[in-house]
């Protein structure tokens, strides 16, 4: 029968093991403490012994080399209080195993970050258009880069993401530099990102894989964004430009029809003859259906739509 500690006591202090030490750097560990009886789990850190405070559990130098460490402790004395506190609310028995245990993800699901975006990217597949799945495939590429560059792991178990961890990512999506020839991330595209992880997560609470929804407290921050367009007179002048590169000109056309029709690049390429049909008003009409959304869309043919029908009617593309 499960048991809730209501009048449990709580501590954790970092202490270093002075018996592993290798040149002259011992590792740390986090010693867990809950009604007298204790454990100790690894940080995978190591520090001089010289530089170790062991009274108060942290460095005591303030080397460039050191000033992120203790910051980097208190992120994990926060995550194990975080996962004692999720102990008591689940009425779970309170011991240190099991607050390590939460620590290193070996009482979850069986499920990890990675291991949950396959599991989405593969449900999806018949549901989602291709031009929507492959941005989630994108997302866990950046996940992948993250977990390797920022916290030195491969994946991480689901039970261990929390409120920082999503910010964490955030700030590592806006200084990201891409090796390629790709623009760094804008504030809109890292919030698509992070939409994306969202639903993903909240996919795992649905399953009940996890309890806490680490996005509860999060708040995407979307900037409105004015697109222009072209007026007549710039229309008119595209329509008219003189382009020899005939590669050129056939991207031109297919904007150009866009302008005149409101169809989407992918809607267009998907059309056919059979698309050709007159309308109520007797005149040519295009009936055909949103590749994204599959709903129904009849529209007017106008005069300079049709002329650049006519011109690629024989075209092999």
């Amino acid at each position: 029968m499960k048991r809730k500690t209501l009048t449990a006591t709580f501590g954790v202090h970092f202490v270093i093991r002075k018996e592993k030490a290798k040149n002259g750097n011992a590792p740390i560990f986090a010693r867990i403490s809950v009604n007298r009886q204790r454990c100790e789990v690894s940080v995978k850190k190591s520090i001089p012994v010289r530089d170790w405070d062991s009274r108060k559990g942290r460095v005591k130098s303030w080397k460039d080399e050191y000033k992120n460490l203790n910051s980097f402790l208190e992120q994990v004395r926060t995550i194990l209080v975080e996962h004692y506190q999720d102990l008591v609310i689940e009425n779970e028995e309170i011991t240190p195993a099991a607050v390590k245990n939460r620590f290193l993800g070996l009482d979850d699901s069986g499920y990890s970050l990675l291991d949950l975006f396959d599991y989405h990217n593969d449900q999806m597949q018949k549901i989602l258009k291709w031009g929507t799945l492959k941005n989630y495939f994108t997302t866990k590429k950046y996940m992948v880069l993250f977990l390797e560059a920022h916290l030195k792991r491969k994946d991480i178990p689901l039970t261990l993401l929390n409120y920082r961890f999503i910010s964490e990512f955030e700030n590592f999506l806006r200084n990201y530099q891409p090796l390629d020839h790709h623009k760094p991330l804008g504030n809109n595209g890292v919030m698509k990102h992070l939409e994306r992880l969202r639903k993903v997560i909240t996919l795992a609470v649905k399953m009940e894989w996890i309890i806490k929804n680490p996005f509860a407290s999060y708040r995407l921050k979307f900037k409105k964004v004015n697109r222009e367009c072209l007026t007549g007179e710039e229309l008119q002048k595209l329509e008219n430009k003189d382009l020899e590169i005939q590669r050129l000109r056939y991207v031109r056309d297919l904007f150009v029809f866009s302008c005149y029709t409101g169809l989407t690049y992918g809607d267009v390429m998907r059309l056919s003859p059979a698309n050709l049909q007159p309308g109520i008003d007797g005149e040519p009409w295009i009936f055909t259906q949103r590749k994204k959304t599959d709903n129904p869309v009849p529209v007017p043919l106008l005069p300079k739509a049709n002329v650049i029908i006519e011109e690629y009617r024989k075209h092999p593309k």
